[in-house]
């Protein structure tokens, strides 16, 4: 379901309008998967990494996103020739996070009494490092299935038709730091790295 967001609110929540651009650009791509048009998917990628490459710092996780998404969609539309360097290129994006990581600010969430409220003010450096935690688990599992993409296997199998409806269904409802990185790792298309 498409959101409408002013640049008001866009520049309230710190988001600017590459930020909204690229999510929507990554989620019309997922939608291009979920129908099997790969070409369209290609286009899509395509314009999400350009967005990645002019608007966001080389540390951004979602330009990792982008460099893997768009290899992907290259090969799904029959078209893998230098696809390894993007996914090298991905993987040292999302290595590199950690700094942009850092940077993050933990979400205000709305609790449903008072003493919440004051429990999270009180201690709020112990409900920001559990952010952190968090936000650590998306980057390592995002990396790890980067990772798996040096396996043959892994790049000829089209990418799982639930990865928008999983986005859409769990993103957050607010324009958050941790929206992002949300977007980044769970509109990546890179499959679940393997337990063996």
């Amino acid at each position: 379901m498409p959101e409408n967001w002013s640049v008001q609110e866009l520049l309230n929540a710190g988001w600017s309008e590459a930020d909204l651009a690229w999510e929507s650009t990554a989620e019309r791509m997922a939608q291009a998967i979920s129908e099997k048009d790969y070409v369209r998917a290609k286009e899509e990628a395509g314009q999400a990494l350009r967005i990645a490459r002019a608007d966001f710092e080389p540390i951004d996780p979602r330009l990792g996103t982008s460099l893997a998404n768009y290899g992907l969609c290259l090969t799904l539309s029959g078209d893998s020739q230098g696809v390894a360097s993007l996914f090298l290129k991905a993987l040292e994006a999302w290595r590199r996070a950690d700094p942009w990581i850092a940077r993050m600010t933990a979400p205000r969430v709305a609790r449903s009494s008072l003493f919440h409220m004051r429990m999270e003010a009180l201690h709020r450096e112990t409900y920001r490092a559990r952010w952190q935690q968090r936000w650590r688990e998306l980057a390592d599992d995002a990396i790890k299935r980067l990772e798996s993409l040096d396996a043959p296997e892994a790049t000829g199998e089209p990418p799982s038709d639930d990865i928008l409806a999983r986005w859409l269904r769990e993103r957050p409802a607010m324009l958050n730091d941790t929206r992002k990185l949300m977007a980044a790792a769970y509109l990546l298309l890179a499959p679940p790295a393997s337990s063996a």
